[in-house]
């Protein structure tokens, strides 16, 4: 799909389209393959009274504090965080410290969705991680890889602005040597953009969402009918449901 220069994207109804708060934690979680409640502890944070006071604050900025909803540009830095989630030898503690040292670092409100973040930010993020957690070189190596999977699901425009995602179909709890190969020549038949279908996941090329595909079939439609109707393949109409009820997971 071919890059699209970003005066196409700058305003809608007067804001950045990508800032709208447009998704609730429910349909992010799903549209990204992540836990509710761990998508929810990231944007809301969360109080343990239990414990003495503890909270553990949020690490996703929404757009409006008084709103549960995620914009597109929060929906691209939560794709990301949850690379480094699945890597198991990182604490999320030190990944909130690495969090925070990105945002006085490149002064960005998103910095996980930042283009900058691609190029010398990855090493900055990995070589603090370093100094807190015992990272061996081949360690650091592989988070390096792990978070570039996810970043190379992000299309960008000209301008290296954010346009479109393209979601995992499934994903391990956890990345190792044994499914890491496997995740990342995973396929990209499915695309999130801010500007087609209201951001809704849709099949690449089509502008169909998934989520109608998977309601006819939820309703008895065959793949067969439903690859007629909508004039695709079967093996199209598949992929729609892969994602819409993605296989359980890898250990």
């Amino acid at each position: 799909m071919s890059s699209i220069n970003s005066s196409q994207h700058d305003s809608f109804y007067g804001s950045d389209i990508k800032e709208i708060p447009a998704y609730n934690i429910l349909q992010a979680s799903s549209y990204l393959k992540i836990p509710r409640e761990t998508l929810r502890r990231w944007v809301r944070g969360q109080a343990f009274p239990s414990s003495g006071g503890y909270v553990f604050k949020p690490v996703i900025q929404l757009p409006d504090k008084d709103r549960p909803l995620l914009s597109f540009m929060n929906l691209m830095e939560a794709h990301v965080l949850d690379g480094m989630r699945r890597q198991y030898k990182v604490p999320f503690g030190r990944i909130r410290r690495g969090l925070e040292l990105l945002e006085q670092h490149y002064s960005s409100m998103h910095p996980l969705a930042d283009h900058l973040f691609r190029t010398d930010g990855v090493d900055l993020f990995i070589d603090d991680l370093s100094h807190y957690v015992n990272i061996s070189q081949k360690g650091q190596l592989e988070m390096k890889g792990i978070v570039e999977v996810f970043l190379h699901r992000i299309e960008r425009d000209f301008d290296n602005n954010p346009i479109q995602l393209f979601p995992f179909i499934n994903k391990p709890r956890r990345i190792s040597h044994s499914n890491f190969d496997r995740l990342e020549q995973q396929a990209r038949p499915v695309v999130i953009n801010p500007l087609i279908s209201f951001g809704k996941p849709i099949l690449v090329g089509t502008g169909i969402p998934t989520a109608i595909i998977a309601e006819r079939f939820r309703a008895g439609d065959k793949i067969e009918l439903l690859a007629e109707d909508y004039d695709l393949t079967e093996a199209q109409i598949e992929e729609a449901l892969w994602y819409e009820y993605p296989a359980s997971e890898a250990a």
